[in-house]
């Protein structure tokens, strides 16, 4: 019996000892070993464990989420936290923007077949979970053609639902681990939806399977009025449109009494387009890819202040490399020959949307009455959901302040301002566009780290508050 167990022990510790560094001993379904990720074409060596997969959501309609889990790789993943990241569009891949170009492990290499380390990807302290949702987006589908054409805000966040619950089946070790919801742009409608729903489903739940902990939203969408109301101002104080033009605006685009733009309000908005000309909208700041066929951009070149390490065309290599049927085959994607090639955004999901609640802020509300955490982040160079209009949003919510305005440092810099409201912290990010890990790497892998410990960004050492002491009234 003693050399038996003897053996036992010592196969454990070669089996562990085999795995991937960092990933950690315990009972791996049958299921879930099946979608684990030897390794993908072109990538380096990781010292953490990936899997990548479909999960059914609808039996009856034959629809199902594709997923890619990332586990912790900088701390224990036994430990780590769960979260979830949603990016938005409608109809743009989490996989293909948030896993590929953001925060993932790695970046896709301009050649489109090989992969690089991110340096600074969100998996260092916890496990990313990456959903494309809904069906038709990335690499999710739907054998009922119609669901292509009938997506929508609440179906969306039910099917998300269903997939963490069938996906905790399948990976039972994350069960009543603390659990966050992540996501950017119109996400700021998937995320609180999302939370809204898991929140309402523990209610009453000792111990709920899904630990929900808290949301973060980036450069997103909240409320349209106050969010058109602040656009059409970044616009101006930009100096992207004429005053001519902001006026116009201000008085045609009636956001608050009409749900869709009038054609008044649209011509004004070609108008504005216009005057903004060849920029990328989404980093005011930087490069424009001159390869996309979407837009017809000039690549400016030769600005030192621009940022480094930001490729405009990173689109581009992602759709090249999860075209690869061998990257398919090692993500275990498209097992049902989806007849159409994988594209960053669905246009049949985009120009269908159902339903699009005009606000989120009663949902905020109701989460803040809860108690559940709520951090807003915004890069304050994007300028399709720009930073004014996120303050105008939270604004809107008429929170008591705790901490007031005040900038955060990175690396001896101000990497952008914080605001702490009873319920809700507001961060912004300096220089950043639309896709914040994207164009502040360093400095959204920090923002992330202090969400999950639920510690406001740190103060300069001569705070205002000194500043205030020291000046007589």
């Amino acid at each position: 019996m003693a050399g038996g167990a003897a053996l036992a022990a010592a196969l454990a510790l070669c089996c562990f000892a085999a795995s991937a560094a960092g990933a950690y001993a315990t009972a791996v379904t049958a299921e879930a070993e099946a979608d684990r990720i030897a390794s993908l074409p072109g990538q380096p060596p990781v010292n953490f464990s990936m899997y990548s997969g479909y999960v059914t959501v609808d039996a009856a309609a034959g629809r199902a989420l594709f997923y890619w889990l990332i586990e912790a790789g900088g701390v224990p993943a036994e430990s780590a936290p769960l979260v979830l990241w949603l990016n938005g569009g409608p109809g743009c891949s989490s996989v293909g923007y948030g896993a590929s170009e953001e925060l993932g492990a790695f970046r896709i290499n301009p050649d489109g077949k090989s992969l690089s380390r991110n340096p600074y990807p969100w998996n260092k302290v916890a496990n990313m979970l990456f959903l494309d949702s809904p069906a038709g987006v990335g690499y999710s589908y739907s054998n009922t053609t119609a669901d292509l054409y009938t997506a929508g805000d609440n179906k969306t966040a039910h099917d998300s639902y269903n997939f963490l619950v069938n996906w905790l089946e399948r990976f039972p070790q994350y069960k009543h681990r603390d659990f966050y919801i992540t996501g950017e742009s119109y996400a700021g409608h998937y995320v609180p939806q999302l939370s809204q729903v898991v929140y309402e489903n523990n209610k009453g739940i000792e111990k709920p399977i899904l630990n929900f902990k808290g949301f973060m939203v980036g450069n997103a969408v909240i409320d349209d009025y106050h969010d058109y109301v602040g656009t059409f101002e970044y616009w101006w104080t930009h100096g992207l449109i004429s005053d001519e033009t902001y006026e116009k605006l201000q008085l045609t685009c009636e956001f608050e009494v009409s749900e869709h733009p009038s054609k008044a309000c649209n011509n004004i908005l070609d108008v504005a387009d216009a005057e903004q000309g060849s920029i990328d909208a989404y980093s005011i700041y930087t490069p424009t890819c001159k390869k996309t066929s979407l837009h017809k951009r000039r690549l400016i070149k030769g600005r030192p202040w621009l940022p480094r390490g930001y490729d405009p065309c990173t689109e581009n290599y992602a759709t090249k490399y999860y075209n690869l049927p061998e990257v398919q085959k090692a993500l275990h994607a498209n097992v049902t020959g989806i007849p159409y090639p994988w594209v960053a955004c669905s246009d049949p999901v985009y120009d269908y949307w159902k339903d699009s609640p005009k606000s989120m802020l009663p949902i905020y509300r109701e989460l803040i009455a809860a108690g559940i955490r709520i951090w807003v982040f915004s890069g304050d160079a994007d300028s399709v959901v720009p930073l004014t209009a996120t303050r105008y949003s939270i604004g809107a919510l008429s929170l008591p302040t705790v901490s007031n305005w005040y900038p955060w440092y990175d690396d001896g810099e101000v990497g952008g301002w914080c605001q702490v409201y009873k319920g809700l912290t507001l961060v912004t990010i300096r220089g950043a566009g639309h896709e914040v890990p994207l164009h502040r790497p360093r400095q959204g892998l920090k923002l992330f780290q202090h969400f999950l410990r639920d510690e406001p960004m740190p103060k300069p050492v001569d705070s205002i508050e000194m500043f205030h002491t020291a000046v007589p009234a």
